[in-house]
């Protein structure tokens, strides 16, 4: 398999939609994550024009950015928009222009809180779709494991051996800390991230507990509070809120945490191999960790609908969807005969599912109970379908 055989035509169709509804979107994600070529694909189908912001001979052509954007028809792709905020401003005075001859597509490997230039000077002008790396729809359900193992960034996937990946993924960690967490104004030393992360990494998949991470690095809770935001910000950790309303137990109110991709966390587990993999104490968290991102992306579901909830006696859900008056809950167990416990149970009446899925690493899917399935992660594609 390589690069070419893998096309994201849902990430492209999203974008293309964003594109006929807004003058400037944003494609954001990780360093690495196929921004570029997704932006090629799309202006493949189309007049117009790409600058590379980390090129000296297309910063020099925008010297002048508005004589040299003004004149543009059809779509302008400016790649690692991150590294020139000051077109933030023009790309405002351009948007507003009463005849648009252009539509602009930025790409950017910060999250727009981080990128404040753009949510401020563009508000109202701009539409945002967050890249991840590639799924299962994109490399086929059969390949799950592989992807498990080396996560979705391209190179690490396409790798042609898996020494070769986790020597990619080891290079990529010494990239993001040592040159792209200060190009975008992290002052943070490299050292002192790469500890925080990895100490993360083995928190995957548990509550954050900022205490134990203020006591830990010997700094404040507003501290570890930043480093865990500016992870959050530039899509190395992912954090799913927690669910609470008004029940009479005491809920928890504190988020989880994951490495956002587990072929990073793997990496800063020292886990190279399968077998290292399976016989790993995060073993579950991590396929906790795939799962919740495939199930999300197979919803549609925007960050702001994903939750887990949990109570103190000790009931907990790994994922809640709520979009409307829908709620759906899903579990996460590596295995591969599930059943039915007691905190599932408590988890659709005290919540009021609509549905509770068990993903599970087996080949069937099958009902568990009422309003309860096991769903095969292999068939997730085929019995999951996308919220409308």
């Amino acid at each position: 398999m390589s690069g070419q055989d893998i096309v994201r035509a849902l990430d492209a169709k999203v974008v293309s939609s964003l594109l006929r509804q807004s003058p400037i979107v944003a494609i954001l994600g990780a360093r690495q994550v196929g921004k570029t070529t997704l932006a090629n694909q799309i202006l493949a189908t189309r007049e117009g024009v790409r600058f590379d912001l980390e090129d000296p001979r297309d910063l020099a052509r925008l010297a002048d950015p508005i004589a040299a954007l003004e004149r543009l028809r059809g779509l302008v792709v400016l790649d690692e928009v991150q590294r020139s905020p000051e077109l933030f401003p023009v790309l405002r005075v351009l948007a507003d222009r009463r005849r648009r001859s252009a539509r602009f597509l930025v790409l950017g490997s910060a999250s727009p809180e981080l990128l404040r230039q753009s949510s401020e000077s563009l508000a109202g002008r701009i539409a945002f779709r967050h890249l991840g790396g590639f799924a299962l729809d994109e490399v086929g359900p059969e390949r799950w494991r592989r992807l498990w193992l080396r996560g979705g960034l391209p190179p690490a996937f396409l790798a042609r051996g898996g020494a070769v990946s986790a020597r990619w993924r080891r290079d990529m960690i010494a990239t993001f800390l040592e040159r792209d967490l200060p190009q975008l104004g992290v002052r943070v030393p490299a050292p002192t991230v790469r500890r925080f992360w990895t100490m993360v990494a083995h928190y995957h998949g548990q509550t954050w507990n900022s205490a134990e991470f203020a006591r830990a690095f010997a700094v404040s809770n507003p501290t570890v509070a930043r480093y865990l935001d500016t992870l959050e910000a530039t899509f190395a950790v992912r954090v799913l809120r927690p669910w609470h309303e008004n029940l009479k137990k005491r809920q928890v109110k504190s988020p989880k945490v994951y490495v956002a991709d587990t072929g990073l966390l793997h990496t800063l587990l020292g886990i190279e191999t399968e077998r290292d993999l399976l016989g790993h104490p995060k073993v579950g968290a991590s396929f906790e960790g795939l799962a919740i991102r495939e199930i999300t992306r197979r919803l549609g579901a925007r960050t702001e609908e994903c939750f887990f909830w949990g109570t103190h006696a000790g009931a907990e859900l790994d994922l809640l969807v709520v979009r409307g008056k829908r709620r759906l809950g899903f579990e996460v167990k590596r295995t591969s005969a599930p059943r039915v416990t007691r905190s599932m149970r408590i988890a659709i009446d005290d919540l009021g599912l609509t549905r509770l899925d068990v993903i599970h690493t087996g080949e069937h899917t099958f009902p568990l109970g009422p309003r309860i399935r096991a769903v095969a992660i292999s068939r997730l594609l085929e019995d999951l379908r996308p919220l409308r």
